[in-house]
């Protein structure tokens, strides 16, 4: 069994919500403003889901990882597995039933040799939300045309870590 651990590695100061036509504070005491679909607005950008801050605790049974040596050290990969919560969520919390993510992950992975068909693995990362698609849409949020497209997206992600990088932020 494959266990993963996402926790969002921003804080969350600066972090406002728009409930009822009105911004409001996170630490105004109004439980209501952690509904999923409410408007937020963190460090100046405008998004809805889960608030910066929480975390998730997943599980991924079964899952399976295919890799192929495509040069002396690279590597391509893909995974594939049922996600499972650690604790079940709360009835009528987060989006809806069909949405679909899609995300840019980059991460660091160790994986120490056990015995002939065995390695302990750890992998410890970011994720970037790219785009998603509501049940009812016929298209990610990217192919629209008020949306960066997915290509943009990716390039302003990598520029953006890679210059994290190179500051020390990583």
């Amino acid at each position: 069994m494959v266990v993963l651990v996402v926790f969002v590695l921003f804080g969350f100061k600066n972090q406002t919500i728009l409930k009822g036509g009105r911004f409001i504070s996170p630490d105004s005491g109004d439980e209501s403003m952690t509904n999923y679909d409410d408007i937020k607005e963190y460090n100046g950008k405008v998004y809805t889901g889960m608030r910066v801050g929480g975390s998730h605790s997943w599980f991924y049974p079964e899952g399976r990882w295919n890799e192929t040596k495509v040069a002396p050290d690279k590597w391509e990969f893909s995974f594939e597995s049922l996600k499972r919560r650690n604790f079940a969520s709360g009835n009528n919390t987060g989006a809806k039933k069909g949405t679909t993510f899609h995300w840019y992950i980059i991460a660091d992975q160790k994986a120490t040799k056990l015995d002939n068909d065995s390695y302990n693995t750890e992998m410890s990362g970011v994720k970037f939300k790219i785009g998603h698609k509501r049940p009812y849409w016929k298209s990610f949020s990217y192919d629209y045309d008020d949306q960066l497209s997915y290509k943009d997206k990716v390039i302003k992600v990598l520029e953006e870590t890679l210059a994290a990088l190179k500051s020390g932020q990583y």
